[in-house]
């Protein structure tokens, strides 16, 4: 069975650790997602196959640089149709700079904290039937690292993932990992309980999750192109402000000011969710609801 138009996937890191979060994605997928010009606000394709079903999940990919304000922006209003939209959380976090500073430390416990409180508020806690990932990293980059990971580290990660809802997963990489060697190296690998580690845990625990959507079923070949007539260009030239402006892009004077970025980075949600929504209808009735949202949204900015 194919499954068309599934949830999606929010895959999420600290913005200090951008190359982690693009090194599992690589390893999860086969394909190293492409920066426009950050990770921040990407969409990077999973495919998923399995005796019962093949689909395509799209994932989301976010920087975080204050755990907090991440995580009110996510319990606003705005928020709902994205939030409606997910299927799995993937947190990845770096477990060396962790070891190394506590500031790192008390950082990426405050965003796995931050996660966990958006899945509760938000998500319905224990009762939603997406799947939530922690993904601690220790990369094995060549250089010399600071700092190591102990048992004791590895079970402290182990009950604050537990605490919040997430199922913790060691990921331990070696330098210079090619493309897919890191999943079917770990696929060979098991834990002293017969589990399967690693990204290939994480593959497996991704397979096994419900990605129909609740309106699902009907036959539609879109996703970028759900905009059309222009509203597209329109999306994109949004989407393409907000990320500069987070950036600190070049010649982005009237966006320095900090609640012009929010509203626009607001804007961007909308603008994903209403797209997601457009799902099932006709040629007609989603340009007729995009031209409609895209003229809210710019009135709203």
């Amino acid at each position: 069975m194919e499954i068309q138009n599934p949830r999606r996937i929010l895959a999420v890191s600290l913005a200090e650790a951008t190359d982690h979060l693009s090194r599992v994605i690589t390893d999860l997928t086969g394909t190293p997602p492409t920066p426009q010009p950050t990770l921040a606000g990407t969409t990077h394709p999973l495919p998923l196959t399995t005796p019962y079903y093949t689909t395509t999940v799209p994932i989301w990919l976010d920087l975080v640089s204050d755990p907090t304000e991440w995580t009110a922006s996510f319990l606003a209003p705005e928020a709902k149709e994205v939030l409606d939209a997910l299927g799995g959380v993937v947190v990845v976090f770096d477990l060396l700079a962790a070891a190394a500073a506590p500031s790192d430390k008390a950082k990426s416990k405050a965003l796995l904290e931050g996660v966990g409180h958006l899945v509760r508020t938000a998500l319905g806690g224990w009762e939603w039937d997406g799947v939530l990932l922690a993904v601690g990293v220790e990369d094995d980059d060549g250089a010399k690292q600071q700092g190591t990971v102990g048992e004791e580290d590895l079970e402290a990660w182990e009950d604050v993932c537990a605490e919040w809802g997430l199922e913790f997963i060691h990921h331990q990489r070696g330098p210079g990992g090619q493309q897919g060697a890191v999943l079917e190296e770990q696929e060979k690998r098991r834990n002293e309980y017969g589990e399967r580690v690693g990204v290939a845990r994480a593959l497996e625990a991704l397979q096994a999750n419900d990605w129909a959507s609740a309106g699902g079923g009907e036959d539609v070949e879109m996703e970028m192109d759900f905009l059309g007539a222009g509203g597209q260009e329109d999306f994109e030239g949004l989407r393409k402000a907000i990320w500069e402006a987070k950036a600190g892009g070049e010649g982005d004077e009237e966006m320095e000011d900090e609640e012009d970025v929010k509203k626009l980075e607001r804007a961007m949600l909308k603008l994903q969710a209403v797209r997601d929504r457009g799902v099932g209808m006709t040629e007609e009735q989603r340009k007729r609801m995009a031209k409609q949202a895209v003229g809210e949204v710019m009135k709203e900015l």
